[in-house]
């Protein structure tokens, strides 16, 4: 398949559609990826974030947020070590972002940036009204077609894929008796 888009069908003409489709979270992927390793390499440069109080610290925006969370039980956790919850949130959106970009475990990643999401959604974004304001949901709801489709196109999992097939049917051809 060439880079435009065509393949080749039955009656020799092109399936313009079909090609494109396969490349339609592309874009979703590129997008999450970039983000999440920027909000990952932000919060770990980023030394007030990573203090236990202070303006602009993880611990005073969970201690701002804890009476109005849905769940004030994951703030309080993350209010035991605001430090290193700090650092798990940052590590894992940069892990995440790699992982998306990459299409490596695409949809691990995926579900890990689901998770992230989630639980922001849960703690920090919870009380923002109307709720359509906030942006912890729209991410979380970004992730799904990625948890559920992977990375089909342009992925080390496709990379992966190709080669396990191809090896398994040289495999299957030595088997074949004479």
């Amino acid at each position: 398949m060439a880079f435009t888009g065509r393949t080749e069908t039955v009656g020799g003409g092109t399936d313009r559609r079909s090609a494109l489709s396969r490349y339609a979270l592309l874009p979703l992927r590129v997008f999450l990826g970039v983000t999440f390793v920027y909000a990952g390499l932000d919060k770990l440069t980023d030394s007030a974030f990573l203090a236990s109080s202070g303006p602009g610290s993880l611990g005073e925006l969970m201690r701002a947020v804890r009476d109005s969370a849905a769940i004030p039980g994951l703030v309080d956790l993350a209010l035991k070590s605001p430090v290193g919850f700090g650092y798990a949130i940052g590590i894992g959106e940069l892990a995440v972002g790699i992982g998306t970009l990459l299409g490596l475990f695409a949809r691990v990643a995926a579900v890990g940036g689901a998770l992230i999401s989630l639980s922001l959604w849960l703690t920090v974004s919870w009380a923002t009204t109307p709720y359509y304001y906030g942006n912890d949901l729209a991410y979380l709801m970004a992730w799904l077609p990625l948890v559920l489709a992977g990375a089909p196109m342009l992925s080390a999992d496709a990379a992966l894929r190709r080669r396990r097939f191809r090896g398994g049917r040289r495999a299957f051809r030595g088997s074949l008796p004479a």
